[in-house]
């Protein structure tokens, strides 16, 4: 699928905006972010199947970890734009699989494990 930069930021804004406050409420320091590609570092981090996909990566250390720690760069989530138009046919799943891509993350954030992000991205 094709789609221009501006367009999928624009969904992956629309999908920020359909969460709900309770949960826009309780981010907290973390930076949403969308790049083509991961970098060969990112990809080291996960250890992916050779045939699997990275849709996102929440890079940080989540909110439960985060108890008096005191000033930290913000925890970034990427969502890789490429991955995402290449695995959608159209503007429903592309906007569908953006939101539980983003939803899956935000759950790393608060602390889920692989588990606990799967689910919430199916909510």
């Amino acid at each position: 699928m094709r789609l221009s930069e501006e367009r999928f930021n624009k969904y992956v804004e629309e999908a920020f905006d359909s969460l709900s406050e309770e949960i826009k409420d309780k981010l907290n320091n973390v930076a949403i972010l969308v790049e083509d590609y991961p970098t060969k570092e990112q990809l080291h981090k996960v250890k992916l199947a050779k045939d699997a996909v990275l849709f996102g990566l929440f890079e940080g250390y989540g909110q439960a970890k985060k108890i008096n720690f005191g000033p930290v760069l913000p925890d970034r989530i990427t969502l890789f734009r490429k991955a995402i138009l290449n695995y959608c046919d159209n503007d429903n799943e592309l906007k569908r699989q953006i939101a539980n891509t983003l939803k899956h993350e935000i759950a790393h954030h608060f602390g889920s494990d692989e588990s606990g992000a799967r689910k919430a991205s199916k909510k």
